[in-house]
């Protein structure tokens, strides 16, 4: 049984604006960042079809999770979808699919990310808990608001 989660939120920029956002690298830092003090991100990537982005995070260099994506297809400023292996706490890696989709709304840009194939109800709500938090990031690198 395939499991997925599938967030939207509806941001007041340009699919251009949000796209190149999430995919720049400022934008990838705030996707995965915290405010804790101390908190670790280190983020790669190749913007191309087949191109890698390598994301590390996490509360100190010991306690890292690791997301390596592939990018499948690549249509700016419409559409990405990339296989994602993330290496977990204790070392088991997790494989999951990821498309994140950016159409305009007048002015604004319904932003959706679905994340599908994870194995256990419980790893998909664990991952539930993270995507609001990165498009509350993503809206603060557009907008320039304090977190």
């Amino acid at each position: 049984m395939s499991r997925s989660l599938s967030y939207e939120r509806l941001i007041h920029a340009s699919p251009e604006q949000v796209f190149d956002a999430f995919t720049s690298p400022a934008g990838q830092r705030e996707l995965y960042g915290q405010d804790d003090p101390g908190w670790i991100v280190e983020s790669i990537c190749d913007l191309r079809v087949g191109g890698t982005w390598s994301i590390s995070f996490g509360p100190a260099p010991g306690q890292l999770y690791h997301h390596h994506n592939v990018f499948e297809e690549i249509d700016r400023p419409h559409r990405l979808r990339m296989s994602t292996t993330e290496i977990r706490l204790d070392g088991a890696p997790l494989v999951f699919d990821v498309e994140v989709t950016f159409a305009a709304r007048g002015e604004a840009t319904l932003m959706t990310m679905t994340q599908s194939g994870f194995p256990t109800d419980a790893l998909r709500d664990e991952h539930a808990i993270g995507v609001p938090t990165t498009f509350d990031n993503l809206e603060r690198v557009l907008t320039g608001s304090p977190p």
